[in-house]
């Protein structure tokens, strides 16, 4: 499964970019977000490997990311790979002014195992929580307001 999402973020790239960076940001916009464990390589780099956890309900989930490219403020690429699913993503940042960023997320699915039924069942699932944290972003970005004050 492949899609694209798009949103606007009224702040300017090289802010965006520092936010979307730092590991200590991410619990201000992913829900569900517990930790980041490196594996490998220093945090940021390219060929790094870190171990992802979120709790889902009420489960907890690991995945382990690699960033394949890290050119922010412009880019960042990564695989995410989870029991029965494999997430490519790219990230691209345009300065449309300078105090005004899009924000192009082109994401891939592969599904495995039981997993594979449920990418078929409900493939707009995936699709509305990557972009529910594209909007969780912005309103992080641009008003500091943080998916932990709910």
């Amino acid at each position: 499964m492949n899609y694209q999402q798009e949103i606007i973020i009224n702040k300017p790239r090289k802010e965006v970019a520092e936010k979307f960076s730092d590991p200590e940001c991410i619990r201000h916009w992913q829900r569900g977000f517990i930790a980041m464990d490196p594996i490998k390589g220093a945090p940021g780099a390219e060929g790094s490997q870190n171990l992802l956890k979120y709790k889902m309900g009420s489960r907890e989930i690991e995945m382990k990311e690699t960033i394949l490219k890290n050119n922010l403020p412009t880019e960042f690429d990564a695989t995410y790979e989870a029991k029965g699913v494999y997430n490519h993503q790219t990230n691209i940042f345009t300065e449309i002014d300078d105090h005004t960023t899009q924000w192009l997320s082109y994401t891939e699915f592969k599904f495995s195992g039981f997993m594979k039924l449920i990418g078929w069942i409900m493939p707009g699932t995936f699709k509305k929580q990557s972009y529910k944290y594209m909007e969780d972003f912005k309103a992080y970005v641009e008003t500091g307001k943080s998916v932990l004050d709910h």
